[in-house]
């Protein structure tokens, strides 16, 4: 470092006194010097006045550390000549001058090489995104064509040659395990080829069916406590093995009960209107123990099997009249008497406990109601009706002893006076009286039965033969020649034709349709002494039911499938009360749910 001049720069080096603001003190100049070579004030000589007229001789004292370590600030005391006045060499690049610089400028043009490849990406670019955001779905709209909505889902769908989409995954509404030669069948009931529209071969092993697994099926987690099963169904125990579906029903506690079992179905996931359905079912246990109450059924859309709040005053009705039909108890102010006699023995001889069709023909408008409309201006009377393919029993048959059999059944409301449907010979067909008889139960004070009791094949059981034999169901929706017919062993068991549920003037009720509501399946496996006895002693646990396969046909010319179809809409309605359909606790519409039952203007009248 370069030792400070003796010249007046000397004032920074004072001799030390008492006050410490004295260090830096000024002196004058008589001229004003450019930039930094008169120097700043010190901030030390600044803080005091006092010092500012001192002489410096007249200063003494010891050094403070401050004194001795300060640096000057005159940048000529640190003879740093760069910080003086004068040029820099690179001053000519902090001041363009264009008069200066014009001669050594070299003009040009934006048009260069570079500038038409930056413009060209750009370009490019720009072109790329419109047609990503703006032409790409105008040209996908205009190439693509419309859906049809006759499938699952609204979507995919049946060709007139019979054909359907495959989907990633075998989860089309036609399995590709489905051989070709049974995509075609001749009814039971008119000869006529139908074509296949539903089928699971249940053959990739290892499905599961928690809610999610499956396109068309789901298994529940609940208490079947309408018929006061004794197990609990549990969605592990429903699977696919060596390819068929297996529902177990075992001596495992689950949730408080002794045993478990399962229950699935399609519903909201696969429904369809008429047609015929087929499945190769193994039946579990034995052929000559009682006790299993396995089944494979269907129900109307609009009421979910297990969920007591969405079939309240849905189930069993099948119903399109404003009568005393839609009533509770199927009275308005005790009238007919008729409905109050000889019905039930176990509840006072009442005929019907049933709280009234809550989404009836007589529903006032502009009340909470599904739709559609009749020309009429009324609405549609709507329900969840229910067809058993099967419910497995043994005895009650025609055969003296425990012999398995099958229980072959529709459920039906409002009721008939005593149950008593009109069977005539023309409204019921029994193919084979040999094997087939008239079930003796025709109903109680919650459902009217019209059931056929038939024989089965006594090697298709899990512990007896473990063969497997065809069961089923035809129906064609509907008054007039509408009927439901059932098969069992392959073959037309029997017949129900829809005048057999004719009107019946005694309780003052108009006629029953056979179910005209989108359909979904059910396939369960449970236990219930509600169904009868159950011989604890010499049932096997675990015990299975094995179905091969399940398919559905309908005539080609009259294809119904889909869970919304719009002359019998659901979807709307069941969004609207979501938790009814997907809550089990929610057992009753009003006290559970707390919704209100809509006016019924026989019962209510309209506003």
């Amino acid at each position: 470092m370069v030792s400070p001049s003796t010249s007046s720069q000397r004032r920074y080096y004072q001799e030390a006194s008492a006050s410490s603001t004295s260090l830096l003190a000024p002196q004058v100049y008589e001229e004003p010097r450019a930039d930094y070579s008169q120097g700043p004030r010190s901030l030390r000589a600044s803080a005091s006045s006092t010092s500012l007229n001192q002489d410096a001789s007249s200063v003494s004292g010891p050094y403070s550390v401050s004194e001795k370590y300060v640096l000057p600030l005159d940048p000529e005391v640190m003879g740093g000549s760069h910080m003086i006045d004068g040029p820099e060499p690179d001053d000519s690049l902090h001041n363009p001058d264009p008069l200066r610089d014009r001669k050594s400028d070299r003009g040009g043009t934006i048009f260069t090489a570079r500038g038409i490849m930056n413009l060209g990406c750009i370009i490019i670019l720009m072109g790329g995104l419109i047609t990503l955001f703006a032409g790409f779905p105008l040209v996908n709209f205009l190439t693509s064509h419309p859906q049809s909505n006759s499938g699952g889902f609204n979507l995919g769908g049946i060709n007139a040659s019979g054909q359907v989409p495959q989907i990633p995954g075998n989860r089309g509404l036609i399995d590709i395990d489905t051989p070709q030669e049974v995509r075609t069948k001749v009814d039971y009931v008119n000869g006529q080829t139908w074509q296949l529209v539903f089928s699971d071969e249940f053959n990739v092993d290892g499905r599961t069916f928690y809610p999610g697994d499956d396109p068309y099926w789901e298994a529940v987690d609940l208490h079947y406590w309408q018929t006061n099963n004794l197990e609990w169904y549990d969605p592990e125990a429903i699977t696919t093995r060596n390819g068929s579906l297996e529902i177990t029903l075992s001596n495992k506690p689950n949730h408080n009960l002794n045993f478990t079992g399962g229950l699935m179905s399609s519903w909201n996931k696969f429904c369809f209107t008429g047609g015929l359905v087929e499945a190769r079912v193994m039946l579990p246990g034995f052929s000559n123990v009682q006790g299993l109450w396995p089944a494979i059924w269907a129900m109307g859309n609009l009421g979910r099997a297990g969920y007591g709040a969405s079939l309240d005053g849905m189930w069993p009705y099948t119903y399109d009249a404003c009568d005393v039909g839609t009533a509770p108890n199927q009275t308005i102010n005790g009238q007919p008497i008729a409905a109050t006699v000889n019905g039930d023995p176990g509840n006072g001889g009442v005929l019907s406990f049933l709280p009234g069709q809550r989404l009836s023909r007589c529903t006032c408008p502009g009340e909470s109601h599904p739709g559609p409309v009749h020309s009429d201006g009324q609405y549609v009377g709507r329900s969840a009706p229910e067809i058993d393919m099967f419910e497995a029993q043994v005895g009650g048959t025609v055969v003296p002893g425990k012999v398995g059999a099958v229980s072959q059944s529709a459920q039906w409301g409002p009721f008939n006076h005593a149950y008593r449907w009109y069977n005539t010979s023309d409204n019921l067909v029994i193919s084979d009286p040999t094997k087939s008889e008239l079930n003796s139960y025709m109903g109680g004070a919650y459902q009217q039965a019209t059931s056929v009791v038939t024989v089965t094949d006594q090697q298709a059981y899990e512990f007896s033969g473990a063969q497997y034999s065809v069961y089923g169901f035809q129906y064609k929706p509907g008054f007039g020649d509408a009927y439901i017919a059932w098969i069992a062993n392959g073959e037309l068991a029997w017949v129900l034709r829809q005048p057999g549920m004719a009107a019946d003037p005694i309780v003052e009720i108009s006629d029953r349709p056979v179910p005209q509501e989108p359909m979904y399946l059910i396939a369960n496996l449970g236990m219930s002494q509600n169904f009868g006895f159950v011989d604890f002693a010499h049932l096997k646990f675990p015990s299975t039911m094995r179905v091969d396969y399940i398919r559905v046909y309908q005539d080609p010319n009259n294809i119904n499938i889909g869970c919304d179809p719009p002359d019998f809409p659901t979807a709307a309605y069941i969004n609207e009360y979501a938790e009814a359909y997907n809550n089990p606790l929610l057992t009753t519409w009003v006290d559970d749910f707390h919704q209100t039952i809509p006016k019924n203007k026989l019962v209510d009248g309209c506003d």
